[in-house]
């Protein structure tokens, strides 16, 4: 009875989003009633997630036939140690994200809205995420894409601003290919194997032709790098991302590409482990790294570096799927976590500084060290994690990738070590310039700079102003707007901590953690415990 009951609890994250956004809709008039329905859901998807983790790294892969129909025909989901700690860390993301929202006051609640959207909006795209982790069919790992990308059109054009509708449609446009794609791959998996089941996959595409294996390995790859961001099919995500909100664009970088890099790790090993386009992978993850923190460096607006940063360090995830070595795929799952934390943070600390600032452009903050002391540290700590500073999380990441592409030992996999090095350097030296420009260095001393007064409308204002890069702010309590700006939100600021208590845990417990996806790793080089899992009672 008990066991049944855990195998049930594998469908909690994806069904209990998808019912509070039924709620939410039902009391589309009630902010009050939404919040509450939001975080009681995604409290509820945590607590199911840790239990998930617990049993899938104590038991082995937790599976549900929903239905009740056989795996073969019918929608199988199955958490195993490495979806179920990225399910996690993801829920425990989009809570802190959404504890920030409600600070923020990113609400679209009045007389003349019949409707608010954003919540329910919000907790389907959590249902997405946590269908596609769960997944174990490219055709339900598709619909789960489809369901975080139809919530993300309307969060990321949320506001209804030229910037954020240009943005969006570019964001649209190149989601909808990738889509396309996804389908053509779908269509000519099935007709080579007559299934889209992960398991039955794993048994069946071995035998096939090797040029057929390597066409459709091809096909998958490419559509998941498009989702992943990965170079060269990286240029829409810094022209989408830093338009909308900032905890719209904080949820993105921390989740949606790393959705891709998921699908990428869990194909690559369960479905194609020969590895036949390993000299592809590497030159991507190498490119990726390079040219995205070359595209950092360059920029000079924080959400901007942020997300060419975002981009570049997509190939250190890349770089450990394409060795497929144990400790390579490993450092690819702790960089994983590391990162999704990490990121979301910096993206947060970004939405701090425009709504004390105003702006996010370098050329006209500074002094903001002096101004807002706390709001420094906060950006700190996570930019220190990101470019891998001993002894933070991203330096042990970093470092588990590095022996395993020097275990590896051949000359492209040497020079991925180097590329990585490189870009981490790099990443330290953007990070620098942010802290130096907009922390250090005093307000006014940029080239050509007039410092941005102090105004309530200068952070956001209205979720219908005309501003394509502000964060869409409504104040709603009187305590936030001290003279001058000297205090922080502190309803946005304690989430910002919160998350960033998380990437300082990620360090203190990396020892436990980095043998978790060891164990993962294991298990998904292993691949026996998966299929069984899906097709075991069959």
């Amino acid at each position: 009875m008990s066991d049944t009951l855990f195998d049930q609890l594998v469908l909690a994250p994806v069904l209990l989003p998808l019912l509070g956004a039924g709620l939410c809709l039902a009391f589309g008039r009630f902010a009050g009633a939404q919040r509450l329905i939001s975080i009681i859901t995604l409290l509820a998807v945590v607590a199911s997630a840790s239990v998930l983790l617990y049993r899938a790294d104590q038991y082995g892969p937790q599976s549900f036939n929903v239905g009740g129909w056989p795996a073969e025909i019918g929608i199988s989901l199955v958490a195993d140690r490495l979806s179920s700690l990225l399910l996690l860390i993801s829920t425990i993301v989009t809570l802190c994200v959404l504890l920030y929202t409600i600070g923020q006051g990113i609400v679209e609640f009045g007389r003349d809205t019949p409707l608010s959207v954003f919540y329910p909006t919000f907790l389907v795209l959590s249902a997405g995420v946590s269908n596609a982790f769960l997944s174990a069919d490219l055709f339900n790992l598709f619909v789960g894409f489809e369901i975080l990308l139809a919530s993300s059109y309307v969060l990321i054009t949320l506001g209804g601003t030229e910037a954020r509708v240009r943005s969006g449609t570019i964001y649209i446009i190149v989601s909808l290919a990738s889509s396309a794609l996804f389908l053509i791959a779908l269509a000519s998996i099935y007709a080579a194997t007559g299934t889209v089941n992960f398991a039955q996959l794993a048994q069946r595409l071995p035998e096939l032709p090797d040029n057929v294996g390597t066409l459709l390995q091809l096909m998958l790859l490419l559509t998941f790098a498009v989702k992943a961001a990965v170079f060269p099919l990286s240029a829409w995500l810094p022209d989408s991302y830093p338009t909308a909100p900032a905890p719209v664009t904080a949820v993105f970088a921390g989740l949606l590409t790393k959705v891709g890099v998921y699908a990428m790790l869990r194909t690559q090993t369960l479905l194609f482990p020969a590895h036949e386009l390993r000299t592809l992978l590497l030159w991507a993850s190498i490119l990726t790294m390079v040219v995205g923190i070359l595209g950092a460096i360059a920029q000079s607006d924080i959400k901007r570096v942020l997300s060419f940063t975002l981009v570049s360090h997509i190939g250190y995830m890349l770089f450990g799927i394409a060795l497929a070595s144990e400790l390579g795929v490993a450092g690819a799952i702790f960089y994983i976590v590391h990162h999704i934390t990490v990121q979301t943070t910096l993206f947060l600390v970004a939405g701090l500084i425009e709504y004390r600032s105003g702006t996010t452009n370098l050329d006209r903050i500074g002094g903001m060290a002096r101004h807002a002391p706390v709001l420094s540290i906060l950006f700190f700590v996570p930019a220190m994690n990101l470019a891998g500073i001993p002894p933070f999380s991203g330096f042990l990441g970093k470092l588990a990738l590095l022996e395993a592409g020097a275990d590896q030992g051949d000359w492209l996999a040497l020079a991925g070590v180097a590329a990585a090095v490189v870009t981490s350097l790099l990443t330290l030296y953007a990070m620098a310039k942010i802290w130096n420009r907009a922390f250090w260095q005093p307000s006014g001393e940029a080239e050509g700079d007039t410092p941005v007064p102090f105004s309530p409308m200068a952070f956001g204002g209205s979720l219908h102003g005309r501003s394509g890069i502000s964060t869409a702010t409504q104040r709603e309590t009187t305590w936030e707007t001290d003279t001058e700006g000297e205090r922080l939100p502190m309803r946005m600021a304690l989430p910002t901590m919160a998350l960033g208590l998380v990437t300082v845990m990620l360090t203190v417990f990396a020892s436990p953690l980095f043998a978790l996806a060891e164990r993962a790793s294991d298990e998904l080089h292993e691949r026996t415990p998966y299929i069984e899992a899906v097709l075991g009672d069959d």
